[in-house]
């Protein structure tokens, strides 16, 4: 089973056992209609925890599981990360695409031919970055239209036009 992060459980809120997260995703109502997840430190290990009533307010999920009752209860689950089978991942609209979409993507240079694989993408303060393996090296890329001409999720390539250029 292939698992997604969702979201990070925060803390406890109150004494019913509502939590705090920290959605991580372009779209946090995702929270408002998803009826289970799966938590753990890593998605390794995991457990099935069933929403019970889930509510949206100042950037933050606040989320009451099944089980889940008092605030001793609530603080066990503080730091947990909350992950989705992919079937239950929503569609992107045209233009994006999941972070472990991308991870792979080969990497071809103005002439088409092949440079490397994306093998991460980093979140910085402008604008995020494909981390790109390059022979041994990592080379970084700024996700942004002015470097990346073209990207095909279906035929997983990449078009890095300037590519020499971060060499």
């Amino acid at each position: 089973m292939e698992l997604y992060l969702a979201g990070i459980i925060l803390k406890p809120k109150g004494l019913a056992g509502e939590v705090k997260v920290q959605p991580v995703t372009d779209s946090p109502e995702s929270f408002l209609s998803r009826k289970e997840y799966y938590a753990g430190r890593s998605a390794d290990s995991v457990e099935r925890l069933i929403v019970k009533k889930a509510s949206l307010g100042s950037g933050f999920a606040w989320v009451f599981f099944d089980g889940i009752d008092t605030r001793e209860k609530a603080e066990v689950l503080a730091g947990l990360h909350l992950y989705v089978e992919e079937d239950q991942l929503l569609p992107q609209p045209d233009n994006r695409a999941y972070i472990h979409e991308l991870i792979g993507l080969k990497v071809l240079d103005r002439n088409r031919n092949e440079v490397g694989v994306v093998t991460d993408i980093l979140a910085m303060p402008a604008h995020e970055v494909y981390e790109v393996q390059y022979g041994k090296r990592k080379v970084l890329i700024p996700a942004i239209e002015e470097f990346v001409e073209e990207i095909s999720i279906r035929e997983k390539f990449m078009v890095v036009p300037r590519f020499d250029e971060f060499l």
